[in-house]
């Protein structure tokens, strides 16, 4: 029988991200509402917290590229995400 083993060790917080990238964290929050589990984002939750957006290695690949994207298309317009 073969079991499936999730293979994500650690993920990096969008905090994080923004400064590792020098970009602002809400317009990279607005970037990120776009990315679903498969893309490498996922949702972290501690005590008292309501949760923060963190992203495996191959997450911060794909904002990378959507990052990369919007900023050689400023005619696209980035979907906005609900107020917090």
């Amino acid at each position: 029988m073969t079991t499936h083993l999730n293979k994500v060790h650690h993920v990096t917080t969008i905090t994080q991200v923004a400064r590792d990238l020098g970009e602002d964290e809400d317009w990279l929050r607005d970037v990120a509402n776009e990315m679903e589990i498969e893309d490498g984002a996922i949702w972290v939750y501690g005590v008292g917290e309501g949760g923060i957006r963190a992203f495996t290695d191959f997450g911060i690949e794909r904002l990378t590229e959507m990052i990369r994207f919007y900023k050689e298309n400023l005619d696209v317009r980035i979907r906005r995400r609900p107020p917090d």
